[in-house]
């Protein structure tokens, strides 16, 4: 059989023109770069930012994690089963209000907080950004999603 002619789309952009392709080419780069780092620590990537939000405020509902993290409960809730049955989290009910689950860091769950610190440090070295360049590119990167949900 000849092999067929591909042709270009005129209407159709390359994939490397693409702004939505290179924001997920990165996460996709990120995530490869955590993946050792958090293997020897026990967490996956999603598990990773459950703990840091719950490190940098205890005493999260279930709801106000998802918000932070722009994660659904049908997304969030295994996770935290998960992170739960490892012993590094706690679920209960709120007192004041049975329909909240609060969550809390365990003694355990703490325990990993310096070696996620290291981790956080190695990575900030490997993507060869200096603080301000990070933080300009954080805050727009920041800004493009915040937009694109205002419109959605």
């Amino acid at each position: 059989m000849p092999a067929e002619i591909a042709t270009v789309d005129a209407d159709l952009p390359q994939i490397g023109d693409l702004l939505c392709f290179s924001i997920y080419s990165a996460g996709l780069a990120f995530n490869q770069l955590y993946r050792p780092m958090l293997e020897e620590i026990g967490l996956t990537y999603p598990q990773f930012l459950v703990m840091v939000a719950l490190w940098s405020r205890e005493g999260r509902t279930v709801k106000e994690l998802g918000e932070a993290l722009f994660l659904d409960s049908s997304t969030l809730t295994p996770l935290l089963k998960r992170l739960e049955a490892a012993g590094l989290i706690s679920r209960c009910r709120n007192p004041k209000d049975e329909r909240q689950v609060l969550l809390a860091v365990t003694d355990e769950g703490n325990s990993l907080r310096a070696r996620a610190a290291s981790i956080s440090r190695a990575v900030g070295e490997a993507i060869g950004l200096d603080t301000e360049a990070t933080l300009v590119m954080r805050a727009r990167l920041n800004a493009l999603r915040d937009g694109i949900h205002q419109r959605t």
